[in-house]
């Protein structure tokens, strides 16, 4: 016995907890600063950060590290990575808006689904369509060969209006609908197609965006960041709009949370999911990867448009969920 009173196994065990409580801690204070400052990080930066939500086990282990090594300032340090990961997990800034505009209410429900490079199962995102009544479908990743599996599982029988891009690989992207639909264009400057239209809903009309920005990997951190400039900048601050697709980018990310903000200029747009305490169901990746879940996929609105019934569905042979919710839209 030892003259603290202490056997030794237990003064060996407290000492090895303030050792292992180093390396547990170092990377949630890494994640959090690069969280936390406001900065145009570096590419690893961009990519660890996505990650934020699952950073809360690890802080976890780090107190419990900290209590167990008896350390008052580790323990400090725990404690306050521990609430910064509360805080991140649980924005007070995510709730769910206020139908500002004044009229009648239309409601429709929207999906959109990354069929990663039009490999996507076409039977299974038709299925899909059907069981939850889609009445406005965003495709990325939308291929000639894809459009053509789509049509020939009925598609075009549900949603038989359509505004399309198609093209070979990753840069194509479709809006499929139950309503009328107006071509308005792609979103200019971006990598990859991003397909616009006007829904006409009768009472008035939605403008919609099928976004798909460039990943933040290899060389396209620069893209990245101008393609969802670029979206952002979609919203001309009048009428509704729903911004639905893959953005290849999570709430943790400044630059998504930018967009939300309208500091492109626009109004303050809405993440549904997020306003409907969704926000952490991932949608990447269904498959291929050995990484934790994130939630890259989207709809985001303007604030006249409030959502409801939002869910998440895995679809055969793509790495992304299609996302789901319905939307009730206030129509000047």
């Amino acid at each position: 016995m030892a003259a603290s009173g202490h056997p030794p196994w237990r003064r060996r065990a407290t000492t090895a907890c303030r050792w292992l409580f180093i390396p547990v801690a170092l990377p949630v204070a890494a994640v959090s600063v690069i969280r936390a400052v406001p900065a145009d990080w570096p590419l690893p930066a961009v990519q660890l950060v996505a990650f934020t939500p699952w950073f809360a086990v690890p802080a976890s282990a780090a107190l419990l590290l900290a209590f167990l090594g008896r350390r008052r300032w580790q323990q400090a340090v725990a404690a306050a990575l521990l609430g910064c990961q509360a805080f991140w997990l649980f924005p007070l800034d995510v709730r769910e808006p206020a139908a500002e505009a004044a009229g009648a209410r239309a409601s429709l429900v929207a999906m959109s689904i990354n069929a990663e490079l039009g490999g996507a199962d076409a039977a299974g995102i038709v299925a899909l369509v059907r069981e939850e009544r889609v009445e406005l479908l965003a495709i990325e990743e939308y291929t000639p060969q894809l459009a053509r599996r789509l049509t020939a599982e009925g598609l075009d029988g549900l949603l038989p209006h359509r505004v399309a891009h198609a093209r070979d690989g990753a840069g194509g992207t479709a809006i499929y609908a139950s309503h009328n639909l107006e071509d308005a264009g792609v979103l200019p400057g971006t990598q990859f197609t991003m397909s616009m239209a006007r829904l006409d809903m009768g009472a008035g009309s939605l403008r919609v965006v099928a976004v798909h920005t460039l990943a933040p990997v290899g060389n396209g951190l620069h893209q990245w960041r101008s393609d969802l400039a670029t979206v952002g900048r979609a919203d001309n601050g009048s009428g509704p709009l729903l911004l639905a697709g893959d953005f290849n980018a999570t709430y943790d990310h400044r630059e998504f949370r930018a967009l939300l903000a309208g500091q492109g200029g626009g109004r303050s747009l809405v993440d549904v999911a997020g306003s409907l305490g969704s926000r952490l169901v991932p949608t990447w990746p269904m498959r291929g990867y050995s990484l934790p879940g994130i939630t890259l996929d989207h709809l985001v609105t303007s604030p006249d448009i409030r959502g409801s019934g939002y869910s998440v569905h895995r679809v055969a042979d793509t790495d992304h969920a299609a996302v789901v919710a319905t939307l009730h839209i206030q129509v000047p």
